[in-house]
């Protein structure tokens, strides 16, 4: 009897035995997806709209201000009368050098007729000749100052002063009007030294203004002065894209709102219980598809944020990586992954 049990005994830890031999402990693990650490930023910046010009406007000849067509604030067009001067002495100097003109022009056919007929010497035609384009000169200056008794705007724009009133006497290059070049119109900001630094990776620049808010008017850089003013600050311009600043005024503030693109190269964040030393290289166990790890090398930079590793290369956004109890994994071991409980079930209880 006591030879059965040693016997059974004997069968019952030799059936344990095998069993341990033939089965594969299976660890149970935490994975964690890496964080993106390299999104753009958005910086934001407090600017002002402003035209591109400030033209003062004057009539090219002196004169008596007949009538004004326009008053401040009036939006006018490239071409539009703004005013006009009056023209009377002008019209009479234009018509009497015009019958002095005919006339020697009358006198100059003539002379070439006697000319061709021998019957007058090339000096005296010649200087007769010459009489007449000089009249010609003589004539179109006084035409091109009677069309200077009319003022028209160069470009569209905004009238922001008129200086002077019908009747009065102004001389040639005075300014009458201060208009506002609204043809194109641009956004002043002012940023600190350490925006100034980060220029080279400005993008998707926008602005909004309190009625636009709903709708940001895309922006391009056109320059940052490289010299900081008193305050440390530089002075950035920028233009509107898409004919979006007809929804803006001169003097205008506004919001500017830039991504700031961290680089080409996509940085991560892994807790730093996910690294580990192999050999000479920082390595992660990155979990494959059929529920195995790979050891996977990765470039770390050695600033490390908080409780976090910043990992510049070697994993990718999406991948499942372990991040506790890397030292006990292997290469290739198969791993159970514990399913991290929801944040609206705490403990997993529900």
């Amino acid at each position: 009897m006591r030879n059965f049990w040693i016997i059974a005994l004997g069968s019952i830890l030799a059936c344990c035995s095998g069993n341990v031999g033939d089965s594969e402990f299976v660890p149970s693990v935490y994975v964690e997806s890496p964080e993106c650490a390299s999104s753009p930023s958005v910086r934001t910046f407090s600017g002002i709209v402003e035209e591109a010009h400030e033209i003062s406007l004057g009539f090219k000849t002196a004169g008596q201000i007949q009538k004004i067509y326009v008053k401040e604030g009036d939006m006018v067009t490239a071409g539009q009368l703004l005013a006009a001067l009056d023209d009377a002495d002008y019209r009479l100097g234009v018509e009497a050098l015009q019958i002095q003109y005919d006339q020697v022009s009358d006198e100059v056919s003539r002379a070439r007729r006697l000319y061709e007929k021998k019957s007058m010497s090339a000096n005296d035609y010649e200087k007769a000749s010459a009489g007449l384009r000089q009249l010609a000169v003589q004539l179109q200056a006084n035409k091109n100052k009677l069309e200077y008794t009319r003022l028209y705007s160069p470009v569209s724009g905004i009238v922001q002063s008129v200086n002077f009133s019908p009747a009065e006497m102004v001389d040639a290059g005075t300014a009458l009007f201060t208009l506002l070049d609204v043809s194109h119109m641009e956004v002043v900001a002012d940023i600190p030294a350490v925006s100034y630094l980060e220029k080279d990776s400005f993008s998707e620049i926008a602005c909004t203004s309190a009625h636009t808010a709903d709708t940001p008017c895309p922006m391009r850089l056109l320059s940052i002065v490289p010299k900081a003013d008193g305050n440390q600050l530089y002075r950035m311009r920028l233009a509107f894209d898409n004919g979006a600043a007809s929804k803006f005024t001169p003097g205008m503030n506004v919001s500017v709102k830039m991504n700031l693109n961290a680089g080409s190269d996509t940085i991560f964040h892994l807790p730093l219980s996910a690294v580990f030393r192999s050999g000479d290289a920082d390595c992660v166990w990155v979990l494959n598809q059929d529920s195995t790890v790979t050891a996977r090398p990765v470039t770390l930079d050695r600033a490390l944020s908080g409780k976090k590793a910043v990992v510049t290369a070697g994993i990718d956004a999406g991948e499942q990586v372990v991040r506790a109890g890397v030292k006990a994994l292997h290469e290739g071991q198969k791993v159970k992954v514990i399913e991290q409980p929801e944040a609206t079930n705490v403990g997993g209880l529900l």
